[in-house]
């Protein structure tokens, strides 16, 4: 016999959390689902904590629209509610005159997608700013940032509870059925369980595909296929050179081997692109060696010796047909057929900027009259 609730969300990362939160004030009764022993073990806790102003993404992409809006909303949430962050500002720098065409590009791509405040700078500006910087010319991105993490995923989550919202860790879904009912799902961990829920949201990160293949009666050809990009960090012994974060010119898969801040003022370095087959976090020193050789593109006094092997994400990368996609899916009942489902995939960066943003865009495709 199936427990009924009406929404469950798979996956207590940063947007399953935020979904949950979204769903809860909007009066709906939920249940987050989640295979790990604490929140946010996945993606969320293996990023750069970055707050993206919104420069990169191809205009009217959902990733350029979501991060925009989601950014003035991040900072707001954060101020309101205590969460740590800094608006640091961001750097991306051209290290010789050929990239200066590309800094242009962004530029023009930035303000296209709504970010109002980049500034383009010559090496003498860029250098009064950053001393230790080398480079031509620089893209001065203001409005970009860092936050903590875990605290934003506990203020999620918190906020969701007080809204009657439950979370069960060690729960992972075992499968599932589309029924004339709602959608059945099957629960393991200790006290293995049944759900039916008039809605879910799957919101499962790297095993979003594969959570979606578990549920009988959503259409195949509406579920993408997974790759994975290994994002390695190094970390910086020593005292940060930079006090605003500072990102080359961007490359095939990713945005370049960059210089970020936490809270705490320590600078790592990263994340370069590794693509993988199989899920592991393992950092090999070795890689250090292609490193240092990005860095001193635009730091050239940094030590040898100085990066020692930090951390690794994955990206949660897209294929559908032959080609890796490039923006967010969020995949709806006008997508698949299915009346109160959702599937996010390949919710990769700036997928923490724009997190509550995504959010009320999921809540709008299940929820007829959403409130406040």
């Amino acid at each position: 016999m199936a427990d009924e609730i009406e929404a469950v969300v798979i996956g207590a990362g940063v947007i399953g959390l935020a979904v949950a939160r979204e769903l809860a004030i909007a009066g709906i009764e939920v249940v987050v689902l989640e295979a790990a022993d604490a929140i946010g073990t996945e993606i969320t806790s293996r990023n750069s904590e970055v707050i993206h102003a919104g420069i990169y993404y191809a205009r009217d992409s959902l990733k350029a629209r979501l991060c925009v809006e989601g950014r003035e909303r991040l900072y707001r949430y954060c101020a309101d509610r205590g969460v740590p962050y800094r608006k640091c500002g961001k750097l991306i720098v051209a290290a010789e005159a050929s990239e200066i065409a590309t800094l242009e590009e962004l530029a023009a791509r930035g303000a296209a997608n709504g970010v109002r405040d980049l500034v383009m700078l010559d090496a003498r500006a860029a250098k009064t700013l950053e001393p230790e910087l080398s480079c031509v010319a620089a893209l001065l991105s203001p409005s970009s940032g860092v936050l903590d993490t875990h605290a934003f995923l506990l203020s999620l989550l918190g906020e969701a509870e007080d809204r009657g919202a439950m979370l069960a860790l060690n729960t992972p879904l075992l499968g599932g059925e589309v029924t004339p009912e709602g959608i059945l799902l099957a629960c393991g961990g200790a006290e293995p369980a049944s759900l039916r829920a008039r809605i879910v949201v799957n919101t499962a990160g790297l095993s979003a595909p594969a959570v979606a293949r578990s549920i009988e009666g959503i259409p195949a050809n509406s579920i993408p296929t997974p790759r994975f990009a290994k994002g390695n960090y190094f970390k910086l012994r020593g005292r940060a050179p930079f006090s605003r974060l500072v990102y080359p010119v961007p490359e095939p898969g990713g945005l370049g081997v960059h210089a970020t801040l936490d809270m705490a003022g320590q600078m790592r370095f990263g994340p370069d692109v590794e693509w993988i087959e199989r899920i592991h976090y393992d950092v090999s020193a070795e890689r250090s060696q292609r490193f240092y050789g990005q860095i001193r593109r635009y730091w050239p006094g940094l030590p040898d010796d100085a990066l020692s092997p930090d951390y690794a994400g994955v990206r949660p990368k897209i294929v559908v047909g032959d080609t890796v996609q490039g923006d967010f899916m969020i995949s709806g009942p006008a997508d698949h057929g299915i009346g109160g489902l959702v599937n996010l995939y390949g919710i990769e960066s700036p997928g923490l900027t724009a997190s509550l943003a995504i959010a009320e865009r999921v809540r709008d495709l299940i929820v007829d009259r959403p409130a406040r």
